[in-house]
This record gives structure tokens, sequence and C-alpha cells, in this order.
């Protein structure tokens, strides 16, 4: 991972034409990148999105299961995901079936409501970009 960041630093230095050496977060602030780690839970999160919302194909939609409630609550309703049990620590949460519902059921509940992808993208780029920048 710490090899793709410097890549995309070099990337953007290049681009903005700055020294090696100066701060890279107001660069990339200013391009409006996202970290790569970031951009890697934006990719899952959208491909989460259409699994969810029904435009995904079914080979990954078969991945996710939604979380039943007993109960009728307020949040009942929310889109939450069953997170599947992994007994690898590493690898199995590294998985699209276990990565997938933990950052989809970290979203806030208007996040998860039903809405076109675009709008859905144009949010989740908004709020990862306030974790980053913050």
């Amino acid at each position: 991972m710490q090899k793709l960041q410097y890549i995309q630093n070099s990337a953007a230095r290049i681009l903005m034409r700055v020294r090696k050496y100066d701060h890279i977060t107001p660069i990339l602030k200013t391009l409006h990148w996202l970290p790569v780690e970031l951009r890697i839970e934006f990719k899952v999160s959208v491909l989460t999105h259409q699994c969810v919302h029904g435009t995904a194909p079914p080979y990954l939609k078969e991945l996710l299961t939604t979380h039943t409630s007993l109960r009728t609550t307020r949040s009942s309703n929310s889109y939450l995901l069953k997170p599947p049990r992994t007994k690898l620590r590493t690898m199995g949460d590294r998985a699209f079936c276990s990565a997938a519902p933990s950052l989809w059921n970290a979203l806030p509940d208007h996040m998860r409501a039903p809405q076109s992808v675009e709008a859905f993208k144009k949010g989740l780029k908004t709020h990862l970009f306030k974790r980053a920048f913050a």
C-alpha cells in the first residue's frame, strides 16, 4: 500500500510542479485526490452500493447477505449487511465478502439509503474527503 501511495504522491508532485520535500497533503487536497487507502474504500463501497440496490452482477450480489432483525426498530430498514465470520485475520478480512459489509455498515444512514450511483459517488467522495483531510 505504501508503494502505491508513494507513486500517487510522486504523480501529484509532477502535476503540481513542486519539490520532493514539500508537504503532500495540501497538494492532494488541491487536486481533490483521495489517498490510496481511501480510494480503495471508495471503489469497494461503490460496488457494495450496486450490490445492495440491485445493479451489480449476480456473482457479486451472492457474496453479500442483508442483516435481518427479528424486532421492528427505526434502524431495521437501514440497509445493513451481515459480515461473515472469517478465521483468518488478515487475508479473510480483505476479501470482498468481508470488507464490503464492514465498510458499508460504517457509512452514515443517509448514504446507505437508495439513491442513484452518481449521487452515491458524489456523497461518498465528500464523506471520505472530509475523513482524509479534516
